[in-house]
């Protein structure tokens, strides 16, 4: 696993237990909001990586 898969589960999943912490998330809701943030997370930290593969081919 790359690290930056690793950090998006790390904050996806620190991000989803505040949810759950505060009562604004359901299991009946998990599935599509994991998905979600997840996928907000990664975007986050992609848009934000300047060494990725684009960045490199100076």
């Amino acid at each position: 696993m790359k690290k930056e898969d690793e950090l998006t589960l790390k904050v996806t999943k620190e991000i989803v237990v505040k949810f759950i912490e505060v009562g604004r998330l359901t299991v009946n809701s998990f599935d599509e909001v994991w998905s979600n943030i997840y996928r907000s997370v990664a975007r986050s930290l992609d848009q934000n990586n300047p060494d990725d593969e684009q960045g490199n081919s100076l």
